[in-house]
């Protein structure tokens, strides 16, 4: 079997030479290049990648944090990801957790056993004191905000943007607003409800729904709030989906929007779009791009992309 010594016999080059070429480094001759690489041809050559990657310290493969996919806001992140790592000629490993904590320790190790450059994290399970010891092994970027040093994070102010949005319902003249949220422990759903309390005080508990991700939780949603004896004039839903859902149900039972119900969304998502529902944009597919950059800058900057919101038919 052929080897890189033997190639550089050939092509009448050093070891190093064919090394640079194997690695597409630029200072090559363009006459010692076209050598490596024909002899290379002829002998149907194929680098070992790990042997590769050993001698030069890197993968050039990062991890992403995920808990599951077919999330519209954790698709939305994962594609920023890939848009800025194809651009880099970086390739992705996706690593599911459903929020397990042992799962999540586990690809983390993946850092200590030099399978990965980095890892970014979407949405974590276990608390950052369990994961800053990972980061003597290697990068690890942050898709929310944290204040430890460690890590670097690309992040939106949530919290600024659940204010924003309650604020300017109270200011249209709702004072009854429902909302949904995700995971009742998530710093997203806690941030939403404190946003809420701030703006209108402590939400009756039959006008927050948690637990809700997809359009037919909005469904569900929208017929658990629609049929209260006193039902809300606004709702927030935490995701376009969920919004859609809400607004499916609402026209099933001839609630006119925005007349009857105000119904505001969340990441700007085709589906809202398509029904002209107000929508808070996170700007998510930034978030996932410059969270990328960050790792391969090896950067533990702070980078805090602006919110949008988007406003149209639905209140």
């Amino acid at each position: 079997m052929a080897n890189i010594n033997e190639i550089a016999r050939l092509a009448g080059v050093s070891i190093t030479t064919v090394s640079r070429v194997l690695n597409n480094h630029k200072y090559v001759s363009a006459e010692k290049r076209a050598a490596v690489e024909k002899v290379i041809k002829a002998m149907d050559y194929t680098p070992n990648r790990v042997a590769i990657d050993l001698i030069r310290r890197e993968t050039r493969t990062i991890g992403v944090i995920i808990p599951y996919n077919n999330n519209p806001a954790f698709d939305q992140l994962l594609h920023g990801v890939l848009n800025a790592s194809i651009e880099q000629d970086f390739s992705v490993t996706v690593l599911p957790t459903k929020y397990n904590k042992a799962k999540e320790l586990q690809y983390l190790s993946m850092l200590k056993n030099k399978l990965l450059d980095g890892i970014i994290i979407v949405s974590r399970s276990n608390p950052w004191e369990t994961i800053l010891p990972y980061t003597n092994y290697g990068v690890i970027v942050s898709c929310e905000y944290t204040d430890h040093l460690e890590i670097g994070c690309s992040y939106v102010d949530r919290y600024a943007s659940y204010l924003e949005v309650f604020q300017y319902l109270k200011d249209k003249g709702h004072r009854n607003v429902a909302f949904t949220t995700a995971r009742t422990e998530s710093t997203s759903t806690q941030q939403t409800v404190a946003a809420y309390k701030e703006i209108f005080g402590v939400p009756q508990p039959d006008l927050h729904l948690p637990e809700c991700y997809r359009m037919e939780d909005g469904h569900a949603a929208g017929k658990k709030l629609l049929n209260l004896s006193i039902r809300p004039t606004a709702i927030y839903a935490n995701g376009d989906e969920v919004a859609g859902g809400i607004y499916q149900y609402a026209q099933s039972i001839q609630v006119s929007v925005p007349e009857d119900l105000a119904i505001m969304g969340q990441e700007n998502q085709p589906i809202g779009v398509a029904l002209g529902l107000s929508s808070v944009d996170h700007q998510l597919v930034k978030v996932g791009e410059h969270a990328f950059q960050l790792l391969i800058d090896k950067s533990r900057e702070k980078i805090k992309i602006p919110y949008r919101i988007n406003h149209r038919l639905s209140i």
